[in-house]
C-alpha cells in the first residue's frame, strides 16, 4: 500500500481538529463561551421542545375576517365611485359573502355597470394582478363577488404575513431557536423550547394588534347607536376601559385617518408617572399626523386597537413632529406586551388555537436520559460486534465510527442546530448504520484474500471494488432523507438532518479515514496474513 501522502494527513488531522473544536463549547458553561475568541466556534447545539421542555401551539389563521374586511373596502370604494357619477342606490352593503346594492333608477344601469368595471380594471394595472369581483346583474340589483383568484390571493397573502407577524412577535420575546412553520393549508406551528408559561405566548399570538386611528363623530347619538341605529359610515366601538360594570361606547368615522403600517417603533415609557406607550412614524405617516392633527384641533381623536377604543384624547395642538403617546389603564407588563405587538406589526387575521401543549423540564430531562442510554447501547453493542468479528480492523471501524458521531454533532453545534429526540433517533440509526461501509470492505478484502490476492493487493482490491456500492447504498439514503427533510415537518425534519448528516460524514470516516488508518497500521507491522 502506498505512503500516505502528507496532504491527506494534513485533511483528516484537521477534519479532526474540526470536530473536537466545534463540539467542545457543549460542555462549556455560557460564561466561557461568550468570552472565547470570535475565530474559534461558540455555538451549542440547542435542545428542542421535547428535550427542554417549553410551548406547542398550533395555530389556525381565521381567513373569513380577511375576506369580510375587502367586502367592506369594495362597499367604500362602489359608494365613492357612484357618487361621484351622481348615480342614486339603495341598499349598498355586504350581504353574506357579497356586496349587494340596488339602482333607484334603472336606466343607470348601464353607467353604474361601467363605474363599477372601473374599480375592477384599477386592480388590473400593475402587472400580475387579477380581477377582484365579478359583477352579477339581477333585475336591477348587482351583486359583486370575489372572484376565486382573489380569494386565493387573499388567503395566501394572509398566511404569510400571519407567518412573519407570529416569528417577530416571538423573537422579541428574547427566546430562542423557537420553531414557526406552516402546516397544512392555513395552520401555523409553534414551538418555543424554553418558554415555562405557554400564556404568555397566547396571550401575545392571540391578538390582531390592529391599531388604527379614527375621528370621533361628535354629530351622532351614542344613545340611538347603541338600539341599532348606527348612522352610516360610522362604527359603534366599545371602550379599552370600563367605568364601573358598564363599557363606555364610541361613535366613531369608519374611515382609516392612519393605520398602524406607518408605524416605526413603540416603546414602553412613563407620563405623570403612569405607564403609557410612545410611537413614532414614517415620515409619510408624520406628515398625514400632523395634517390631520392641524385641521381637527379641541376635536377628540380615537385610537382603536383590535375593535376597542384605548383612548379618546382631545386634539390640544398640532403634533409636527411624528410621534405621539398612546395613554390608558395601562401596567408596565401590559404597555412593554403592547409595544412589542405594535413593534412587530399587525396581524392580517385573526389566529385561532386549535392545539396547545406543554413539555415539562423533566420530561425533557427524561428523554435525554432515555436518549443518551440508546446512543451508549447501541455504540456498545455496535463496537464489542465488530472487534468480535474483525479483530484490528473492527477498532479501526470503531474509531472512524467515534469520528463520524463527533463529525454530526460538531456540524449541528456549528450550525446553531435544534437537537429533538427523534434527532436522537436519527443518531442512534447513524451508529448502526456507519459501520455498513466497513462491513463491505472487510468482506469484500475477504474475498480478495480467499482468491489467493496478497494481504496489499487484497487490500487494495477491498477497498476499491467495494466503493461503487458504498456509495450508491449512501447515495439512496440520503435521497430519502433529502425527502423527508423537504416533505416532513417538525419531528420527522429533526430525524432527517442527523441521519443526513451521519449519512454525508460517513462516506468520509468509513472510506477515506478508515482507509487510512489501514494504511498506517499496514505500514507498521507489514503482517503476512491478515486478521479477518
Amino acid at each position: 500500500m502506498p505512503k500516505i501522502p502528507t496532504w491527506r494527513t494534513l485533511v483528516i488531522a484537521g477534519v479532526c481538529l474540526f470536530a473536537f473544536l466545534s463540539l467542545l463549547p457543549n460542555f462549556l458553561s455560557p460564561a466561557i463561551r461568550d468570552s472565547m475568541p470570535s475565530w474559534l466556534p461558540s455555538r451549542a447545539i440547542t435542545l428542542g421542545l421535547d428535550l427542554q421542555g417549553g410551548s406547542y401551539l398550533l395555530l389556525e389563521v381565521d381567513i373569513e375576517p380577511v375576506y369580510r374586511e375587502r367586502l367592506e373596502t369594495m362597499v367604500n370604494d362602489v359608494r365613492a365611485a357612484l357618487r361621484a357619477a351622481r348615480i342614486g342606490y339603495r341598499g349598498l352593503g355586504v350581504q353574506g359573502e357579497a356586496v349587494a346594492l340596488t339602482l333607484t333608477d334603472p336606466a343607470q344601469r348601464d353607467q353604474a355597470l361601467a363605474e363599477i368595471e372601473k374599480l375592477n380594471q384599477s386592480s388590473l394595472s400593475t402587472a400580475g394582478r387579477i380581477r377582484d369581483f365579478d359583477v352579477d346583474d339581477q333585475a336591477g340589483s348587482i351583486v359583486l363577488r370575489l372572484t376565486d383568484a382573489k380569494r386565493n390571493e387573499l388567503r395566501q397573502s394572509a398566511i404569510s404575513q400571519s407567518l412573519e407577524v407570529v416569528r417577530r412577535r416571538i423573537d422579541q420575546l428574547g427566546t430562542r431557536e423557537a420553531s414557526i412553520q406552516r402546516q397544512g393549508a392555513d395552520r401555523i406551528l409553534v414551538q418555543v423550547p424554553g418558554e415555562k408559561n405557554p400564556e404568555n405566548v397566547k396571550r401575545l399570538l392571540g391578538r390582531t394588534a390592529r391599531l388604527t386611528f379614527h375621528m370621533v363623530d361628535l354629530e351622532g347619538s351614542v344613545q340611538d347607536a347603541l338600539k341599532g341605529k348606527v348612522p352610516p359610515g360610522d362604527m359603534l366601538l366599545e371602550s379599552a376601559e370600563r367605568e364601573g360594570s358598564a363599557p363606555t361606547h364610541y361613535l366613531i368615522k369608519r374611515p382609516v385617518d392612519l393605520s398602524g403600517e406607518s408605524l416605526t417603533d413603540a416603546q414602553p415609557s412613563f407620563q405623570d408617572n403612569q405607564p403609557v406607550v410612545s410611537f413614532r412614524l414614517d415620515s409619510a405617516g408624520a406628515r398625514r399626523f400632523g395634517k390631520i392633527t392641524q385641521e381637527n384641533v379641541g376635536r377628540p381623536f380615537a385610537i382603536v386597537l383590535d375593535d376597542k377604543v384605548i383612548s379618546a384624547p382631545n386634539i390640544r395642538e398640532p403634533i409636527l413632529g411624528g410621534s405621539g403617546i398612546i395613554s390608558g389603564s395601562f401596567t408596565v407588563e401590559s404597555a412593554n406586551e403592547l409595544s412589542i405587538l405594535l413593534r412587530a406589526g399587525a396581524l392580517p387575521a385573526p389566529l385561532k388555537v386549535v392545539e396547545e401543549r406543554s413539555v415539562g423540564a423533566e420530561l425533557g430531562a427524561d428523554s435525554i436520559r432515555d436518549g443518551t442510554i440508546a446512543c451508549l447501547v447501541a455504540g456498545i453493542m455496535v463496537v464489542a460486534l465488530m472487534i468480535f468479528y474483525y479483530g484490528i480492523f473492527g477498532v479501526i471501524a470503531d474509531v472512524a465510527l467515534i469520528l463520524n458521531v463527533m463529525l454530526v454533532l460538531g456540524i449541528m453545534s456549528l450550525l446553531g442546530s435544534t437537537l429533538t429526540l427523534p434527532g436522537i433517533a436519527g443518531i442512534v440509526l447513524t451508529i448502526g448504520t456507519s459501520v455498513d461501509s466497513n462491513v463491505l470492505v472487510y468482506e469484500r478484502i475477504r474475498e480478495e484474500r480467499k482468491g489467493g490476492r496478497t494481504p496489499l493487493s487484497a487490500i487494495n482490491a477491498g477497498f476499491g471494488e467495494a466503493l461503487r456500492t458504498i456509495v450508491d447504498a449512501n447515495l439512496t439514503s440520503l435521497i430519502a432523507a433529502l425527502a423527508l427533510f423537504q416533505f416532513g415537518s417538525g419531528p420527522v425534519k429533526g430525524f432527517a438532518v442527523t441521519h443526513g448528516l451521519g449519512i454525508v460524514t460517513n462516506m468520509f470516516t468509513a472510506v477515506y479515514f478508515s482507509r487510512s488508518l489501514v494504511s498506517l497500521w499496514y505500514d507498521r507491522f507489514r503482517p503476512a496474513t491478515l486478521p479477518l
